[in-house]
């Protein structure tokens, strides 16, 4: 690969991480861009008709009927709630408790199929009509709680869109980019790419490059700085822009700031969408590998990124938060800025013994490998500048008097966001309670600088993207780009 100049920072980077203050509008998270599927008219409306047919299934008269039958579907629907129930729960799934109604929605919904099933026969026709139509329903009410839960689709017309897999916003073909040089576009673009699997052998999806403005701007490609986005746990590589809804805030930053901001790369974590690798390299693929190896090179190569690890960083929200910190400890020579948007203490799967087996095929010491505390003490005093941001979830009060001056802390506005579950008071293990605490601690010990900031709300994609909006500035700043003052909101 032939040399390239590297950006040179406008400003000395600063002694401790401190973010460039931001305000953020709760309402601008694009909640108003189509029909919301978070609250409103249709979430209410779907678990209405859900009820409704379910009503008109069971009207009955025979005693065989409600002594028998109705009570066999009420067991089976409850022992479906259940099993779904402790699924979650072993399978370490979720952070955050799952809210009651969305059992309940589960149990009526295998309700529903028990009911068509055995109420089929001497049923009306429009009984049997509303029994058929109950399924579709009561899994709708399911998907609707889930979804208000995480977060996961803010608007009807983003889950079509992924389930279509329509395009992102300000999506282009590679083809495209060089008629675009040389011009002065008023937003960046986003590029879908398949990055070759050469050395990680890691089967994955399209994945995705943001150019921001300032690329296009000159004759020939200028070597800007990178940021790797790792979204969670079950995730595609279109979730940062669909279910993050962060476009608008690129956007707004991009435009204060004369255009200029780091390529983002929309990587590829899992394979599929409910293959957690946690960023690890095991039976469920070479994920780590796909990302140091394969997706690195590609990027700087491919767009004039530069190969300096002072100007790439990762963010990381949920199992991605963790995939952050864990790159960037692993990978000094490749990344020296993190962002872990309430992550956990490690790669998690489970209590030690599941990861083990479900990450690494029960090598203990590949454990021992990807774990990012042992790695920090293994390896000792970082040399260089680096740097690291946690954006944590908690249910605790904070000393706000300890912030970064002039930082203001995301807010989520939970009547306009997903419903999800509160962490309780800080804790161990590697649940995402805590970790913050216990991650910065570690990383002072080894030269790494490390700020927290810890905000009550859900672990819920809007809080993901509220904190990206919140770290933007200083990020970008951190890997070598000026940010002006009217992109940091200080105007």
């Amino acid at each position: 690969m032939p040399p390239t100049s590297n950006p040179t920072p406008a400003v000395a980077p600063p002694p401790a991480p401190k973010m460039p203050s931001s305000t953020l509008d709760p309402m601008k998270m694009g909640f108003h861009h189509g029909v919301s599927l978070l609250h409103g008219w249709l979430p209410v409306t779907i678990e209405i008709v859900a009820i409704v047919l379910l009503i008109v299934a069971i009207l009955r008269l025979t005693r065989r009927w409600w002594f028998i039958r109705v009570p066999i579907a009420i067991v089976l629907g409850v022992v479906g709630a259940i099993a779904a129930w402790q699924f979650t729960n072993n399978q370490g799934l979720a952070s955050d408790p799952a809210p009651v109604l969305l059992w309940v929605t589960v149990g009526l919904m295998v309700g529903a199929i028990v009911i068509a099933v055995i109420g089929w026969p001497r049923a009306r026709w429009w009984q049997r009509v509303a029994a058929i139509l109950a399924i579709p329903f009561t899994i709708a009410s399911a998907g609707v709680v889930l979804n208000q839960w995480v977060g996961y689709y803010p608007t009807a017309e983003a889950a079509w869109s992924s389930v279509t897999a329509g395009p992102l916003p300000h999506q282009t073909d590679m083809s495209a980019l060089a008629g675009m040089r040389n011009t002065n576009p008023k937003t960046g673009v986003v590029v879908p790419v398949d990055i070759p699997d050469t050395n990680s052998g890691f089967k994955h999806r399209t994945e995705y490059v943001y150019l921001p403005p300032a690329y296009f701007h000159g004759a020939t490609a200028p070597t800007l700085p990178a940021v790797m986005m790792i979204a969670g746990e079950f995730n595609t590589p279109g979730d940062w822009m669909r279910s993050g809804e962060i476009a608008p805030t690129i956007d707004k930053f991009t435009a204060a700031n004369n255009g200029q901001a780091p390529i983002l790369v929309f990587v590829d974590n899992g394979g599929s969408f409910n293959n957690d690798t946690e960023c690890v390299n095991g039976p469920r693929g070479n994920a780590a590998d796909h990302l140091t190896k394969d997706v690195i090179p590609y990027v700087e190569k491919t767009f004039h990124a530069s190969s300096n690890p002072a100007n790439w960083a990762v963010i990381g929200w949920s199992a991605g938060g963790t995939c952050a910190v864990d790159l960037t400890v692993m990978h000094p020579e490749l990344f020296h800025t993190f962002v872990d948007i309430a992550g956990d203490l490690g790669p998690d799967s489970g209590n030690k013994a599941q990861t083990i087996a479900r990450l690494y095929g029960g090598n203990a010491q590949q454990w021992t490998n990807f774990d990012p505390t042992t790695v920090m003490q293994k390896h000792g005093p970082y040399a260089g500048d680096i740097a690291g941001l946690y954006d944590d979830l908690t249910a605790m009060h904070f000393d706000r008097s300890k912030l970064p001056k002039g930082f203001k802390m995301p807010q989520v506005n939970e009547n306009q966001v997903g419903l999800g579950g509160q962490d309780d008071m800080m804790g161990g293990g590697n649940s995402e309670v805590g970790a913050a605490e216990q991650l910065c601690a570690e990383n002072k010990k080894v030269d790494i600088q490390c700020t927290i900031h810890t905000t009550q709300g859900g672990h819920t994609w809007q809080f993901a993207e509220a904190a990206f909006d919140s770290s933007l500035a200083w990020i970008t700043a951190r890997v070598g780009l000026p940010v002006s003052p009217a992109a940091t909101g200080e105007l």
